[in-house]
């Protein structure tokens, strides 16, 4: 296998509860940081929600490896971010047996 092309630049970003002072929430995003990554798009759907059409598309992104508990190993539910196209990760895998990179299969959503 042949090592990826990491050519695309991405903050990664957790999402953060933040108390609203009425007992409820709202959520925020918080940076981790950057990665260098090779993003490459999977397939893609088209699909009618709230009286509005929703273009999702998957991707394959991959990233150097973190070690497992490490803030900088990405997770799902986090997300990455490219200027404003923002990346929803669903899973995360080892790419090779080494563990030195990982696939996150990521979607965005855009209002078509």
């Amino acid at each position: 296998m042949s090592a990826p092309r990491l050519n695309r630049k991405l903050a990664l970003e957790a999402p953060v509860r933040v108390g609203d002072g009425a007992g409820g929430f709202s959520e925020t995003w918080s940076a981790l940081g950057t990665l260098w990554a090779d993003v490459q798009t999977r397939s893609g759907r088209e699909r009618a929600e709230a009286g509005m059409a929703l273009a999702s598309t998957s991707y394959k992104v991959v990233v150097r490896a973190a070690p497992v508990g490490s803030a900088m190993r990405p997770a799902p539910e986090q997300r990455f971010r490219d200027g404003a196209r923002i990346y929803v990760i669903r899973a995360v895998s080892e790419r090779d047996a080494d563990g030195r990179y990982l696939t996150c299969f990521a979607d965005e959503e855009v209002a078509a």
